[in-house]
């Protein structure tokens, strides 16, 4: 076990979210079964907790398992599970003397009982973290928790929804104490150019950055690449440079001022025409 790089102070709060795609399609081209590209990718998953907080993210949201892939081959599927469960039980002791809080947002109903027991052992072990935060969206579709979030709210008879109340809706549709946090920046490996159902209310005004570098290849160089990206732009949300951010409430959302940067506007970046399937997403 090689000794962790995480850094023990609190620093500046990024949230960046990873749609983690391209393990099968990285093991299939090696000549290797699909479940040796999803191992490997579980080993940069650890790698990339490590490098988070130097780089300033305090909040890590990685896409592990929509709720589309249960439409994968069974074997694929019960292989992914053992390998949730395998990871979440051997990593958090290394999370909880790094300081590392894991959640899990997604549905846990479909979930087998060891994987369930895993994932609250986990969370109540690392509850105290502080260093980064670190969910896994598992059995996760962003409609469907927007869905749920409107019908909650509805029948607590909060009257007109606002953007707050469903945020707050949203967050108890992701479990006790979750919240909708705003993402600064979505990074999806694998070479293709689209969300997945992958926090659609989070990502309002993200900041997205795609490659081609297949998800068991991604490491902290290209993290740092990211993250540096992104503090490159500039981010106006609606309004103007050198204006407060409030628009004028005749022009309505999107207004008339220039919008935000968004995907293309980076380097290490490529249009495809690829189109495949629904469910292939997250661990394609």
């Amino acid at each position: 076990m090689r000794p962790s790089t995480l850094i023990t102070a609190i620093p500046p709060g990024l949230h960046v979210a990873i749609i983690m795609d391209g393990n099968g399609r990285w093991a299939v081209a090696r000549g290797l079964p699909r479940a040796a590209g999803h191992r490997r990718g579980a080993e940069t998953v650890r790698a990339i907790v490590e490098a988070a907080p130097a780089l300033g993210i305090r909040t890590l949201t990685l896409y592990a398992f929509s709720s589309d892939n249960w439409r994968r081959p069974e074997r694929e599927v019960a292989a992914l599970m053992r390998l949730f469960r395998a990871y979440v039980r051997s990593e958090t002791k290394r999370l909880v003397a790094n300081g590392v809080r894991l959640s899990v947002i997604g549905r846990r109903d479909r979930l087998e009982l060891p994987l369930r027991t895993a994932i609250e052992a986990a969370e109540s072990a690392t509850a105290g973290g502080t260093t980064l935060h670190l969910r896994l969206a598992i059995d996760y579709s962003s409609r469907d928790a927007l869905a749920a979030a409107a019908t909650a709210a509805w029948r607590a008879g909060a009257g007109a929804l606002t953007a707050d109340s469903l945020a707050t809706a949203l967050g108890a549709a992701y479990g006790p104490g979750a919240s909708a946090l705003d993402v600064d920046l979505l990074i999806r490996t694998g070479g293709e150019r689209r969300l997945s159902d992958f926090l659609l209310w989070e990502c309002a005004y993200a900041e997205l950055w795609f490659t081609d570098v297949m998800w068991p290849a991604f490491g902290a160089t290209e993290l740092a690449a990211a993250v540096s990206d992104f503090h490159g732009r500039e981010r106006r949300f609606g309004g103007l440079v050198a204006q407060p951010l409030q628009a004028p409430a005749a022009l309505g959302p999107g207004g008339g001022g220039p919008r935000p940067r968004s995907a293309g506007d980076g380097t290490n970046q490529r249009r495809t025409t690829t189109v495949r399937p629904p469910g292939q997403c997250g661990l394609a």
